[in-house]
């Protein structure tokens, strides 16, 4: 089983990029983030050759947006994360397939906004950390896979590229990064002793390898133990016209 995320940074632009990406590593489930587009102008057509599913949650105004890609069969289980009734932003999708319940988010930046924006984020994670607790308490296989905006540690980024009170490093952000550790979700590249960066800023900084690791695969118990190998595809952000980000994925064991 092979499970995949890839923040694309506009889904209209790297549909082609999304396209290879399927080509060469043919993923079970690709979760997708900032699609920055309305459900509607999500280019199904142009990913339809791939043979995939697909079920997208966008948002007007060309902002945040998630979608689930599947070549194996699976349920919609919900479209946003539950706690915060105002909140419309399309950062979350879970799926029910393969007898694993998975979830796609695009967990707040928290960078703008100033203050609310920050708190925003923190309120996120810590719906988040409910969602999983749910799952915990009833055991089931769960995943979440997507663009976190976490730095777990200083280890997790380019020395001097974030301030210390960058909302990705924050000692709160961490803390509830932590906090969903400690309820038993499972960081999948430390889980391996790896720690590769997932993200390089526009201009040399991919060339010059100054990036970031904050696109994750977080597994529950169940899920863990079939845990066997971490990827992170550079040769996609390699390409031309490429996403900032890297994809992802994680190969699990037969069940």
């Amino acid at each position: 089983m092979r499970l995949a995320s890839f923040n694309v940074n506009s889904i209209r632009r790297r549909a082609p990029h999304v396209a290879r990406f399927l080509a060469r590593h043919t993923p079970d489930v690709l979760v997708l983030q900032e699609l920055k587009c309305r459900t509607e102008e999500f280019p199904a057509v142009e990913l339809a050759a791939s043979g995939y599913r697909h079920h997208v949650v966008g948002q007007p105004g060309g902002r945040n947006g998630v979608a689930i890609l599947s070549r194996i069969p699976f349920d919609v289980v919900c479209e946003n994360l539950e706690g915060e009734a105002e909140d419309d932003h399309a950062r979350y999708v879970e799926i029910r397939a393969a007898g694993m319940h998975i979830a796609g988010i695009y967990l707040p930046n928290g960078n703008s906004g100033g203050e609310a924006g920050m708190a925003y984020k923190w309120r996120w994670m810590q719906r988040l950390h409910e969602r999983a607790q749910r799952h915990l308490d009833a055991f089931t296989p769960f995943a979440i896979l997507g663009d976190f905006n976490v730095c777990p540690t200083d280890a997790d980024l380019t020395p001097g590229l974030l301030p210390p009170g960058d909302a990705l490093r924050h000692p709160t952000t961490r803390g509830h990064f932590r906090a969903l550790c400690h309820l038993g979700m499972t960081d999948s590249a430390i889980a391996l002793g790896e720690r590769p960066w997932t993200y390089w800023d526009y201009g040399s900084a991919f060339e010059t390898n100054r990036g970031l690791r904050i696109d994750h695969v977080m597994l529950s118990p169940e899920l863990a133990e079939r845990l066997q190998t971490f990827h992170v595809d550079t040769e996609a952000r390699a390409e031309e016209q490429p996403s900032d980000h890297a994809p992802v994925w994680v190969e699990l064991s037969p069940s």
